[in-house]
C-alpha cells in the first residue's frame, strides 16, 4: 500500500500542474475519486438542492459508494495520468 499512497500523492501534486483544465465533469470524478480514497464512503447529509455545486459533489461521491480507497486511488492515478 505504501507504493500506491505515494503515487496517489504524486498525482495529486501532478494534478495542480496540468497545463488545461479538465472540464466539469472530469474535476467532479477527481473530487468523488478523492474524498472515497481519503475518507471512504460519504457519510455527510445531502445537501440542499439550491447548492448546485455541493449537490454534485455530494452526488458524484455518493455514486461510487463502497469502492475501497484502494480502487479510488488506482482511479484516481489513472485518471490523472489521462489528463496528462
Amino acid at each position: 500500500m505504501d507504493a500506491l499512497s505515494d503515487a496517489f500523492t504524486r498525482a495529486q501534486q501532478r494534478v495542480k500542474t496540468l497545463t488545461r483544465r479538465p472540464d466539469n465533469a472530469v474535476l467532479l470524478q477527481l473530487y468523488a475519486l478523492y474524498k472515497q480514497a481519503t475518507l471512504g464512503d460519504n457519510a455527510s447529509p445531502k445537501p440542499s438542492l439550491t447548492d448546485l455545486v455541493a449537490r454534485a459533489k455530494w452526488d458524484a461521491w455518493s455514486k461510487i459508494k463502497g469502492l475501497s480507497r484502494e480502487e479510488a486511488m488506482q482511479r484516481y492515478i489513472a485518471l490523472v495520468d489521462g489528463l496528462e
